[in-house]
């Protein structure tokens, strides 16, 4: 082979050489497309800041277990219960039929002075919980020790519930003067979060829905005839005259 030949093959050699790259390159491009989408479609999951800025967030309304209790003073003299102890037993015993709980307990207390007041007591509060339509079987009398107590020593109505609280305000981990980054202060909305929490009538709400009831087949019936014949398909009010 004269030295041209050799040159040019050498030449070729070459140029081939360099062109591989430029195809293996190509063929990367495709997954390095889709590497790139990838890490795009996640990135909502990226959390942007230590404290979050949702009041929301950081005073949740948390539903927990709970006692709910009221203390009844007897004295050594009480006979029996008091006007106006038996309106709180009374209402403390529709705050329990409201809650849901299974089961009221009335404590005695147990080695004090005024004990055996509070077991004369303790048959008429039960009466009173057995007038807000509670059920013997779900009122149990138990005793506590109360060894060498004087004074009015209490009977204690307790029952065990699910509450809706949040965590205790008044925090302030920054200074206030501190608003580079336009957030609210940390104890922003807990006041708020803590009335709405107060407000519940049943905190299971937070947790789940309720059912819903069956309808009322005789209404709708009602409403589907009034609509047919053109008139009002609305409940009437009944008329009220008031005088000053």
């Amino acid at each position: 082979m004269t030295g041209s030949g050799r040159s040019q093959v050498q030449d070729r050699s070459q140029i081939i050489g360099r062109r591989r790259p430029r195809t293996s390159m190509a063929a990367l491009l495709p997954l390095a497309a889709m590497l790139i989408a990838g890490g795009c479609a996640n990135v909502h999951n990226v959390e942007v800041g230590s404290i979050p800025d949702d009041y929301r967030t950081r005073h949740p309304i948390v539903v927990s277990e709970d006692q709910e209790a009221i203390d009844i003073p007897i004295v050594m003299s009480d006979a029996r219960l008091s006007y106006a102890n038996r309106g709180r037993v009374e209402h403390f015993g529709d705050r329990f039929r409201a809650s849901g709980a299974d089961s009221i307990q009335v404590m005695l207390p147990t080695g004090s002075a005024n004990q055996y007041a509070a077991e004369r007591v303790s048959h008429e509060i039960v009466e009173a919980l057995r007038g807000r339509y509670i059920s013997r079987d779900r009122i149990f009398v138990q005793p506590y020790s109360a060894v060498g107590a004087e004074g009015p020593t209490p009977i204690r109505l307790t029952y065990a519930t699910l509450v809706a609280k949040t965590g205790p305000c008044g925090r302030w981990p920054d200074d206030m003067t501190d608003t580079s980054e336009n957030k609210n202060y940390f104890n922003f909305g807990c006041a708020s979060q803590q009335n709405l929490a107060a407000q519940i009538a049943d905190p299971r709400d937070l947790l789940s829905p309720r059912g819903v009831d069956s309808i009322d087949a005789g209404r709708r019936t009602t409403v589907l005839d009034n609509y047919r014949r053109g008139e009002p398909t609305t409940t009437a009010a009944g008329s009220s005259e008031i005088e000053y």
